[in-house]
């Protein structure tokens, strides 16, 4: 039987075989974050070595992404770990090529945001050749021996758009633009989406004008379909089911562009600074709040206790197919933010500033005493 050092080596060489075929460039070297140093942590015993977590990230190009990785590297530092952090910019090529590389540097287990649900599948083959099991973080990994999945229960998240905006506009022409068609997560949302309009549609109430994906969460790629849209009904449009904020904001530009920001009720999803200042200004009706802090320490907790072999019943109470099996899975409950709430849930935790999210609305009418 070859040893676990012989396995990984040769999980290793073939993923060097396959990027070589690919024609991708070596990647960079791991970032390795000023904070993610390792040294013994409270609760930690003297001499034990410092697990190191190889963090695998699709993009870092928006601000939601960010946060993630400060906060995991933050919580997996406490506990006396270290983190390698890589991002492959939505390039699938490159995000196997860099799971190759923090596989070379005897990373003890990968934690991946995928970019494609199922060309990952690839890492988590690799990484179990190797003896290094996989977490798929915010997005699942299809068609794989996937060790554990940890997001947020992202059918409810299409189920809060989709009511949010039936509260406000229980009859008239819908708009339905979802995220990247690769991202499992899009299609979740779909499902949970359609979850609460079909019984709108079914009576009539409700009629879907336009249904469109937006490649890669592309901002241009939902300004562009929205622009088709209302160029095709005419803007007689009352409500748009946009999957993210970052599509939201394209969105909201096309509508603004005919005089119809703040008209037409547009959902969302990350509560990004910019989609909160929507709310607060009117132009976007509701966003999902998904406590970042929460999915990232969980996630380092998680990572940490698979490393040293210890049990996860108390964290992974659910299971979601991939396709290939029921993956153990830890579900976050999402929130809701309108304008009714935005104090409370994200003011109040800490998530943006009252500053911040009200910069373009006028002292008079923002919360709290008034000049």
């Amino acid at each position: 039987m070859k040893s676990k050092s012989n396995r990984r080596w040769a999980a290793i060489a073939a993923l060097v075989w396959l990027t070589g075929l690919a024609g991708c460039p070596s990647p960079p070297p791991a970032e390795k974050p000023p904070s993610a140093a390792a040294p013994s942590a409270p609760g930690v015993p003297a001499g034990r070595k410092a697990i190191r977590i190889g963090f695998s990230m699709d993009t870092l190009k928006e601000e939601r992404w960010q946060r993630d990785r400060d906060l995991f590297v933050e919580r997996a530092k406490e506990l006396g770990a270290e983190v390698l952090v890589q991002s492959a910019n939505g390039n699938d090529t490159l995000q196997n090529a860099q799971a190759e590389n923090l596989l070379t540097q005897g990373v003890d287990i990968l934690v991946v945001i995928p970019h494609n649900l199922k060309t990952t599948a690839k890492i988590v083959e690799l990484a179990h050749g190797a003896g290094i099991k996989v977490i798929a973080y915010d997005r699942i990994i299809r068609d794989c021996d996937l060790d554990l999945y940890i997001s947020f229960d992202n059918f409810r998240v299409g189920q809060l758009q989709a009511q949010a905006l039936v509260e406000r506009v229980p009859k008239g022409n819908y708009v339905l633009i979802g995220g990247a068609p690769t991202d499992n997560n899009a299609l979740m949302l779909r499902e949970g989406q359609l979850n609460v309009l079909k019984p709108y549609l079914d009576r009539g109430d409700i009629k879907i004008v336009a249904d469109q994906w937006a490649k890669d969460w592309q901002v241009v790629e939902a300004l562009k379909h929205m622009e088709n849209a209302l160029t095709k009904v005419n803007n007689d449009a009352q409500a748009v089911v946009v999957s993210n904020d970052g599509t939201a904001s394209g969105v909201i530009q096309a509508l603004a562009g005919q005089g119809l920001a703040g008209k037409v009720a547009v959902s969302g999803q990350d509560a990004d600074l910019a989609a909160c200042q929507r709310i607060a200004e009117g132009t976007q009706t509701m966003t999902v709040y998904k406590p970042i802090d929460r999915i990232a320490r969980a996630a380092a907790e998680a990572a940490i206790k698979m490393v040293r072999g210890e049990s996860l019943d108390a964290l992974a109470m659910k299971k979601v197919n991939n396709g290939y099996k029921d993956v153990p899975s830890i579900l976050l409950e999402p929130i809701l933010v309108t304008r009714d709430n935005l104090d409370r849930e994200i003011i109040q935790s800490g998530f943006h500033t009252l500053e911040e999210v009200y910069k373009n609305v006028p002292r008079e009418q923002r919360p709290g005493p008034k000049p």
